[in-house]
């Protein structure tokens, strides 16, 4: 058996952008000296794919991808065909009309290798080969237990579908019941593993052309890999999403039909939660969406937020139930704002969008998403990453003749104090007014009143291009963190 050192050695040297932790999981498992079941889940255009392409290389016995709406016959034809790429001396004795028949004849293939090295075999897009009263994962269990689990073997399972993944492998009751022995996320990258990677396609732009393209398509590897050499990012956007053939331009629909069946009721929720920055509560989800409250409906949200395209967020001092559900995947807000109202043939100039209300609206709320999403760079900016710490959003209504209040990213820590984060986009530097002061002060002695904390607040603004150093600044505002700090890996 191959030690560790040794596989590393023999995987071929590739370039992966950040995913370090994954990439040290795929070869801790093929150096293992047991069978490995992994599991790779994250939203579709990730880079799942290429990853455990990129890993294992010429390493892989067997890929099989599933093919979307593909029914079993369909599927199984595939395998046929696969089986034949794979292995072009073995001859099954009959066409497989089963998936226990496919992975009995998947298992003699792969004994005739007579392989000494680890046996590594990937199974791509489970969701699709495992459609309804198909078998499959009748037959996955089957091809483990019976015979994978005894040999010197890796298999690794991916899919788009997080929720169904969860479901129906991690959590099966079945014959995959604790079966999967590394279950790996995989999620989009972080403004600076964007950088990096725009850097390795030798698309050279400067931090805050990077942050709009962030804000319109998020760190999606896929979404990345358009992006053109020598445009701006304006233009860049302009092209990929707004030009007819732009490859943005209808990725809305594929994208949700992709994952989910009954994706109508994913994209009516996408659209509610769109309408509202603040974010909406479950009433507010089924009075816009129509669709009826009970296990359908928590099904759907949930398949939303695994896969990566709603986050929710607690309610400071606030129940379970009373949470609040946002969109936070920046293309399907981008898209729904800017692209579909176009219609399908027309275009437009995103440079002139720029000048209209709703490009302010929605810039504000994007650049909250990004700051969600790299709450870690907040915390090492405020020097508080080694400090337990946990976050959540508050709002208030009028009470007791206090005016109500809304805080979007409140940082409650176990040092006794907690940071009220004030986000601001802005393309130059932000100047505190004193109406922006009148407001911090504000939100503070509401949130004071409200919750009745003993803990020291601090006002932390949150501003791309940092801030006016005048008077309201240095007075109302504790901390400033910048774009900057949020490129921080």
């Amino acid at each position: 058996m191959l030690n560790f050192t040794q596989i590393k050695r023999i995987i071929p040297k590739t370039m992966v952008i950040g995913r370090r932790k994954q990439i040290s999981e795929l070869e801790e498992a093929l150096a293992s000296n047991k069978p490995e079941m992994v599991a790779l889940v994250g939203r579709r255009r990730v880079g799942k794919t290429y990853l455990v392409r990129q890993i294992y290389a010429d390493r892989i016995d067997f890929e099989l991808t599933g093919l979307q709406h593909g029914n079993k016959e369909t599927q199984l034809q595939n395998f046929i065909f696969t089986m034949g790429k794979h292995f072009p001396d073995y001859q099954m004795k009959d066409k497989p009309d089963s998936w226990l028949k496919a992975f009995h004849f998947l298992t003699q293939a792969l004994e005739s290798l007579k392989k000494q090295e680890k046996l590594v075999v990937f199974l791509d897009e489970l969701p699709w080969l495992g459609t309804k009263r198909s078998g499959f994962i009748t037959g996955l269990g089957y091809f483990w237990n019976s015979w994978a689990s005894k040999q010197n073997i890796v298999v690794v399972i991916c899919g788009s579908a997080a929720s169904w993944m969860i479901k129906k492998v991690i959590n099966d009751r079945g014959g995959l019941h604790n079966r999967v022995t590394r279950l790996l996320f995989l999620y989009p990258f972080t403004l600076a593993e964007t950088e990096e990677y725009c850097k390795y396609r030798d698309v050279t732009l400067n931090r805050y052309h990077l942050l709009q393209i962030y804000m319109a398509m998020g760190g999606i590897p896929m979404y990345l890999d358009q992006l053109k050499p020598g445009l701006s990012a304006i233009q860049n956007i302009q092209e990929i999403c707004f030009s007819p053939s732009g490859y943005l331009r209808n990725e809305f629909e594929r994208l949700y039909a992709s994952l989910f069946e009954n994706h109508h009721q994913h994209i009516a929720i996408i659209r509610a939660l769109a309408s509202k920055r603040i974010g909406l509560e479950r009433q507010d989800i089924i009075r816009l969406t129509k669709l009826s409250d009970g296990g359908m409906l928590s099904e759907r949200l949930d398949e939303l937020e695994k896969s990566g395209f709603i986050t929710i967020y607690g309610g400071y001092g606030k129940k379970v139930k009373e949470s609040l559900y946002r969109l936070t995947d920046f293309y399907s807000l981008f898209y729904l704002t800017f692209i579909e109202p176009l219609g399908k043939s027309s275009q437009s100039d995103f440079a002139q969008l720029s000048d209209l209300p709703k490009w302010k609206i929605w810039s504000g709320y994007a650049f909250e998403n990004i700051c969600l999403a790299h709450v870690n760079q907040i915390r090492k900016a405020l020097g508080i990453s080694g400090i337990a710490s946990s976050t959540a959003s508050f709002i208030a209504a009028p009470k007791d003749g206090f005016p109500g209040a809304q805080i979007d990213l409140l940082i409650d820590r176990s040092d006794q104090c907690i940071n009220i984060c004030e986000i601001k986009f802005n393309a130059s530097e932000y100047e505190v007014s004193k109406k922006d002061a009148e407001n911090l002060l504000h939100k503070k002695r509401v949130f004071q009143y409200h919750t009745k904390t003993k803990k020291h607040l601090f006002i932390t603004l949150i501003a791309p291009m940092g801030a006016v150093q005048n008077s309201n600044r240095i007075n109302y505002v504790d901390q400033l963190v910048t774009m900057e700090d949020l490129f921080v890996p």
